[in-house]
């Protein structure tokens, strides 16, 4: 696992808007919260001032994990933890497969993955009907 240098130097090109250091203190910070306080932080890329190429420059400063997984749920999802443990990427789309969401979320699992009561009472029920056919 990388860890965040404060020496990183970032790369820019002709145009940039000098959010990715500060975006990255961000998530550090959030990561450090996580930890002490076990709360979450969810950034949405989508709503951050980013000149072209800065959103594909942080994510390639965060790198892929060993961790990801996609959900069919009301059109495509991705999620993918970087290189980061905690540090997650998640990519919503339509059924055009074009982008309808795109987040960062640090925390211990995404809260997309996690099951839903209601739908554990469903499978739940649904067990017990097996159990009662066998």
């Amino acid at each position: 696992m990388n860890s965040m240098d404060s020496s990183l130097k970032v790369e820019i090109g002709e145009y940039h808007s000098g959010n990715i250091p500060p975006l990255l203190h961000e998530i550090r910070h959030a990561l450090r919260n996580l930890l002490d306080n076990g709360e979450t932080t969810t950034i949405d890329l989508r709503g951050l001032p980013m000149a072209p190429g800065e959103q594909q420059q942080l994510l390639d400063i965060l790198g892929k994990g060993e961790v990801g997984a996609h959900l069919d749920a009301l059109g495509k999802s991705e999620i993918t933890e970087s290189s980061y443990a905690g540090v997650w990427l998640i990519i919503h789309y339509n059924s055009n497969h074009e982008v309808m969401g795109k987040f960062i979320e640090i925390t211990r699992v995404p809260a997309i993955l996690k099951a839903q009561t209601a739908d554990m009472e469903e499978s739940l029920a649904a067990l017990q009907m097996k159990l009662e056919e066998i």
